[in-house]
């Protein structure tokens, strides 16, 4: 009887502790998805300052769905440019709250050296390809859910 005792408290543990793991527990490694305007794009994450600097330098393109999150440890004011880059994108700022504060629309490669951002603290920055926000109607205010 103990013994039965003693599977049914581990199962109650394990179906607990099974249940509370995904549901808000995310770390910033683990966030593989961001839905933005309905929308689920599949990110590649920018946290480390070597990432958050060389971004999406060097890429010859994005796909539809593909993005690159970065991810700041506070909340500043951060200002992006365009050094390297071979194609336009849209870039989204987003403040701590999940929130959309900013959108840059179809940032070209050949404005480098000028720079963008809003004037206020963000957490969060999404970089998606150009046209996106227009296609999928994103405005600020809009709200970004991350998910793994």
């Amino acid at each position: 009887m103990k013994k039965y005792f003693f599977i049914l408290i581990i199962f109650i543990l394990a179906t607990g502790f099974l249940v509370t793991l995904p549901g808000g527990n995310l770390t910033p490694e683990s966030i593989r998805y961001v839905k933005v305007a309905g929308q689920r794009i599949r990110v590649d994450l920018a946290i480390s300052p070597e990432a958050q600097t060389k971004g999406l330098a060097g890429r010859t393109g994005l796909s539809e769905g593909e993005g690159m999150l970065f991810i700041f440890d506070v909340p500043g004011k951060h200002l992006f440019w365009m050094k390297e880059m071979n194609f336009p994108i849209d870039i989204i700022w987003i403040t701590e709250n999940m929130q959309v504060v900013h959108v840059e629309k179809n940032a070209a490669p050949e404005s480098y050296p000028e720079t963008f951002g809003p004037d206020a603290y963000i957490k969060y920055v999404l970089e998606v390809p150009a046209g996106y926000s227009d296609k999928n109607n994103l405005k600020v205010g809009d709200r970004i859910l991350l998910s793994d």
